[in-house]
């Protein structure tokens, strides 16, 4: 007989990590990952490599995420999996070795938009973090995301504001292979960031419409950018490296900041939170800190093990839609792009 705590495995290999978390109700038991190193040498994920990956690592990482757990299969009341969005095979993956285990297992099947993740790690049971309270504002911020969601409970949802085009994950990416950093490049042009003036080089900002963002026009900007330096100066990026980490990032944190803030203000928000990758920034969560000084709110910062993909936001999702209930069939298949939460 099953204890009456909810056990639940989830399972994350949306792009390239592969993550089996166990949940006991909303306490992460476990939650182990395993990252792949094969694409630095190629400058970005490789879908192909990244699924054949998954097929190695994804047995290995559930059997160490249970052991870690002290948790058998009997002990289990559900399977979770991440069905997008993401790369194709690596879901493909994922999916189809939590529909075996389910079925073999006779147990049921949660289907979780992986952004959703990254909103409701927040609601993890963790000693060091309080939650916050609904309705809260979170700020999603990844390589495929940037959108402004106003969170009214664990499943409801309402996106006030979205990229038109690119990601803010996507355009410090595409800034750091322009600047030679090798991949992943992010979090390097946050450390060399620390050492430049953050206000030494300027770049122009696209128009959006109420909450909107866009980021490719700020990626083109910065190409040229680089490119008209260096006609004058080719060793410019060696020479300035630290003040242009500096003052991108400064550049695309602002732009994030500035269109929360309206959101914040408008809705007369006191809970803001941010979630995603991008989270992880270090000026980022500095400049969240600030905003909950000069607006008098509670903010929110992820721990930095909840910033990355893994599987737990995955297990917390599952957890919130066990209560109701809210079950997969087995016909489900991976979504590679969410317009919505599902």
């Amino acid at each position: 007989m099953k204890n009456a705590n909810i056990y639940i495995l989830a399972i994350e290999s949306s792009c390239d990590d592969t993550s089996c978390a166990i949940l006991k109700n909303n306490q992460v038991l476990s939650n182990i990952t395993s990252s792949q190193a094969i694409h630095e040498k190629h400058g970005g994920v490789v879908p192909e490599l990244a699924s054949r990956d998954h097929q190695k690592n994804i047995l290995v990482t559930v059997k160490a995420a249970l052991n870690e757990a002290k948790v058998n299969l009997s002990d289990l009341n559900a399977i979770a999996v991440t069905q997008g969005p993401g790369l194709l095979g690596s879901l493909l993956v994922g999916i189809s070795f939590a529909k075996s285990l389910a079925l073999s297992l006779n147990l049921p099947i949660i289907s979780v938009n992986h952004m959703q993740g990254h909103i409701l790690a927040h609601l993890i049971e963790d000693e060091e973090c309080t939650k916050p309270a609904f309705p809260f504002l979170c700020l999603t911020i990844s390589g495929g995301h940037t959108q402004l969601v106003k969170v009214n409970s664990a499943l409801n949802y309402e996106i006030l504001g979205t990229t038109i085009d690119d990601a803010v994950g996507e355009a410090f990416d595409k800034a750091a292979k322009i600047l030679g950093l090798p991949y992943p490049g992010g979090p390097l042009i946050d450390r060399h960031a620390k050492l430049g003036n953050p206000h030494r080089f300027k770049f122009s900002n696209a128009k959006t419409e109420g909450y909107n963002f866009s980021f490719s026009g700020i990626k083109t900007s910065f190409l040229y950018f680089i490119q008209n330096n260096q006609k004058t100066n080719s060793n410019f990026i060696q020479e300035n490296l630290a003040d242009i980490c500096a003052s991108y990032q400064h550049h695309l944190i602002s732009t994030l900041l500035i269109k929360s803030i309206k959101v914040i203000e408008n809705y007369k928000i006191k809970d803001f939170a941010i979630a995603g990758g991008v989270s992880a920034n270090s000026l980022m969560r500095s400049k969240v800190k600030e905003l909950e000084q000069a607006k008098a709110i509670n903010t929110y910062i992820p721990k930095f093990e909840y910033c990355t993909d893994n599987a737990a936001m995955i297990g917390i999702v599952a957890y919130y839609k066990y209560l109701e209930e809210d079950f997969a069939t087995l016909d489900f298949v991976p979504i590679t792009r969410m317009e919505s939460f599902i």
